[in-house]
C-alpha cells in the first residue's frame, strides 16, 4: 500500500501533490476540468538529469492522472507510486484556496478502482 500524501494548491489555482519525497501537480486549468466537468486531469512531474558532459536537462513528464471516482464525490489520483483518493469537497477547497493543504488517502492495489 502507497504511503500517505497530502495535497496543497498553487497560487494560480492548480495542485501540488506531495508523496514519499516525490512531488507532482495538476495545472490549474486542468484542475478546473476536473472539479467543473469531470475531465481526467494529467499529473506532471518535473525530472532533471546530468549528462556526461555535466550538463543539466530537465523535462516535464505526465506521471500519472486525476479523474472523479465512479460515484462523483472523490477523486482518485493515479500515479506510478500508486494510487489515492481526496473527497471533492476537500479537493475543491483546495484548488481554490480556501483551505492551504489536505491529507491523500492511500487505496491499497487490487481495490479495483
Amino acid at each position: 500500500m502507497p504511503a500517505p500524501g497530502s495535497l496543497a494548491s498553487t497560487a494560480k489555482g492548480g495542485a501540488v501533490i506531495n508523496v514519499e519525497a516525490e512531488t507532482c501537480w495538476i495545472l490549474p486549468e486542468d484542475a478546473r476540468s476536473l472539479i467543473f466537468s469531470g475531465q481526467p486531469a494529467p499529473v506532471l512531474r518535473s525530472r532533471s538529469r546530468r549528462d556526461n558532459q555535466g550538463a543539466v536537462t530537465g523535462e516535464v513528464t505526465i506521471e500519472g492522472h486525476a479523474a472523479l471516482h465512479p460515484a462523483g464525490r472523490a477523486v482518485v489520483i493515479q500515479t506510478r507510486e500508486g494510487c489515492w483518493l481526496v473527497p471533492l469537497a476537500t479537493f475543491r477547497r483546495v484548488v481554490s484556496g480556501e483551505a492551504a493543504s489536505a491529507p491523500l488517502f492511500p487505496i491499497p492495489s487490487g481495490a479495483g478502482l
